[in-house]
């Protein structure tokens, strides 16, 4: 069955070039809760902060890459890449059928992610959304949505 698959699967999540730690430490909050295998950032570096208020950062791997390219090269075997961005080729998240290995790519609300980091997404979602979320809510929905469709409990 699909979903069994699934279960056997992986994901992690990450932001390529966050603004602000605090965004990140509320995305690594969410993904504790909603079962992510590991957490990543690209560009600027996590620091410790107050929103880090259940010691995610002892409790699931986190990894920083320097580069796009570092981090593509480091993809886990097999796992394939979502980016989240409003673009127009992009899948509307509610008829997106999640890999069962994967990463999803955010980019920070003001830059978005890399043209380099679109072009080498195996997958693009989108939300029904005008503007740009907030990089820690927009995580938090995808991976509740993955959850949903993948019957994921904690």
């Amino acid at each position: 069955m699909e979903t069994d698959n699934l279960k056997q699967g992986f994901f992690g999540i990450g932001i390529q070039n966050g603004k602000t730690p605090e965004n990140l430490g509320v995305l690594w909050r969410s993904a504790q809760n909603m079962g992510a295998s590991f957490i990543f950032t690209i560009g600027n570096r996590y620091q410790k902060q107050a929103c880090d208020t259940h010691k995610a950062v002892g409790a699931m791997p986190y990894f920083h890459y320097e580069s796009f390219e570092d981090f593509y090269a480091h993809l886990p075997k097999g796992a394939m890449l979502v980016g989240v961005e409003l673009t127009k080729n992009a899948v509307p998240l509610e008829s997106f059928k999640h890999p069962r290995r994967c990463v999803y790519l955010l980019g920070a609300e003001d830059h978005g992610l890399s043209n380099q980091a679109i072009e080498k997404a195996h997958h693009l979602v989108k939300f029904k959304s005008k503007l740009s979320l907030n990089v820690s809510v927009a995580g938090s929905i995808v991976m509740y949505d993955r959850g949903m469709k993948t019957g994921f409990s904690t």
